[in-house]
């Protein structure tokens, strides 16, 4: 995971949980799918590296951005274990998601237009909808909901 500094105070699961917004649960869910990593005190109670709390906030950024927690731990994989990452090492796993992140403001535009276009006329089928695919037309090119998946009308 992390290297700890040597004078680098660690946090309580509790202080963790309050500093990074997320749940002291999904702390334990993501530690214990490797995402982060904790040590353990003399009385059993974990203790994080403050460096937790930068990979807390990668995961929350990834996960909104549609990356699953599998690809999720394959990007921190990447990151050094020999010391803490900086702000090159981010750059560098997020410098990628530049096309991810438009195919999905890509997908919420369709599903905006969508709302207009296809549910907006009340019908709600594509088999019987006369205005925007008469006869189904968007069926012969896949299943699926075809505009939202990016297809133009059908002729």
């Amino acid at each position: 995971m992390t290297a700890r500094r040597p004078t680098e105070p660690s946090l309580s699961i509790s202080e963790i949980a309050r500093r990074s917004g997320v749940a002291a649960s999904a702390l334990r869910f993501y530690e214990t799918r490797g995402l982060i990593a904790s040590e353990r005190a003399g009385s059993g109670h974990r203790r994080f590296p403050r460096a937790a709390l930068r990979r807390i906030a990668f995961i929350i950024f990834a996960q909104r951005i549609g990356l699953s927690l599998e690809e999720i731990g394959a990007e921190l994989a990447r990151l050094p274990s020999d010391r803490v990452p900086d702000r090159r090492d981010w750059s560098r796993l997020s410098r990628a998601w530049a096309g991810r992140i438009d195919e999905r403001i890509a997908e919420l535009q369709r599903l905006k237009h969508g709302l207009t276009d296809c549910i907006g006329c009340g019908c709600l089928s594509f088999e019987r909808c006369r205005l925007a695919n008469a006869g189904d037309r968007a069926a012969k090119r896949g299943p699926g909901p075809r505009a939202w998946l990016g297809d133009p009308p059908p002729d």
